[in-house]
Formats: structure tokens, C-alpha cells, sequence
């Protein structure tokens, strides 16, 4: 998919090769624009209001095209398209999917997304379990890309497995 992307990309839409993410229900597509022009005296915030304006006009200014690179994708790999831009630092993902998650949880689990429901972090018990699962992704960054790369080597090796079939 990466190659599909990098071919049916506009060359001038990113100033590197976007990243492709893909999992069983979406491909992200986020590619890096251009920081903009500032004086060398500019803020932090400065710079982030900056970048949100590039990402923004981005987003509108490719809206259409988007749109139908995503259908092309959407037929050809069975997926939903979503998309998202950077900008000198500011990262910004827009019309990504939701997709709801079934799982069963015990008291003391549900408590936990309760109590971050009181507290005001989150509106509902599936927000406040995407919160902890972003918690989660962020503070063990380093340990989930360990897992990701132990995954890409098994399924390596059970590429190169044995071709012969069961005993018959």
C-alpha cells in the first residue's frame, strides 16, 4: 500500500514520503508539509498557530482530490482512507475512522473508566477507554514498536516455513 500511496500522491502535496499506516478497518495516510516562513523571533505558539494554519488550509485546499484517491484506495484495498498532515511539529489527523471495539470488563476495570467519566476527562466509558489507550500508547511508545518489529520477524520466519503439507 505504501507503494500504491507513493505513486498516487501529488509530488507536491508533502515534502517527504507520506507514512502509511494500516491496520484490519483503516489506512492512515499522513504526510509532512512545509513549515512556514516566520521571523526568527517568532513563539512557540507563534510557530504551532503556524502550523495549524498550513494543516488547515491543507485540509481544505485538497479535499476533493483526497476524496477520490480514497474511493480509488477504498475499492481497491477493502478499507476506509483516513487522513492526517504535520507541520513543524504539529501533527493534526482528520476524517479518521471510529471504530467501535467490543470488549467485557470487570467491576474494578469499569470503575477506573467511570471514575475518569466523573472527573470530567472523558464523556463516556468508550471515550474514557480510547483516553487510557492513548495513555497507554504514548508512555510505552519504545515497548509497543519492540513488540510491532518481534511480530514483523515472526511472521518473516513463518514466511520462510516449510512448504510441505500435513503427512497424508
Amino acid at each position: 500500500m505504501q507503494a500504491w500511496f507513493a505513486g498516487r500522491l501529488p509530488e507536491d502535496w508533502f515534502s517527504e514520503a507520506a507514512t502509511v499506516e494500516v491496520d484490519d478497518d483503516e489506512i492512515l495516510i499522513v504526510g509532512t508539509l512545509p513549515a512556514a516562513t516566520l521571523a526568527k523571533t517568532a513563539s512557540d505558539d507563534e510557530r504551532e498557530t503556524a502550523a495549524s494554519a498550513r494543516i488547515s488550509g491543507f485540509r481544505e485546499d485538497t479535499r476533493e482530490q483526497r476524496m477520490h484517491i480514497a474511493e480509488e484506495a477504498q475499492s481497491s484495498f477493502g478499507r476506509h482512507v483516513s487522513w492526517g498532515a504535520r507541520c513543524d511539529g504539529t501533527t493534526n489527523d482528520f476524517t479518521v475512522a471510529s471504530v467501535p471495539v467490543m470488549t467485557r470488563l470487570r467491576i474494578r476495570e469499569r470503575q477506573v473508566l467511570d471514575t475518569l467519566i466523573d472527573a470530567g476527562v472523558a464523556r463516556s466509558r468508550s471515550e474514557a477507554l480510547a483516553w487510557c489507550v492513548r495513555l497507554v500508547g504514548s508512555n510505552e511508545e519504545s515497548w509497543i514498536a519492540d513488540l510491532r518489529a518481534a511480530f514483523e520477524q515472526v511472521d518473516a520466519v513463518r514466511s520462510r516455513g516449510p512448504q510441505s503439507g500435513p503427512a497424508s
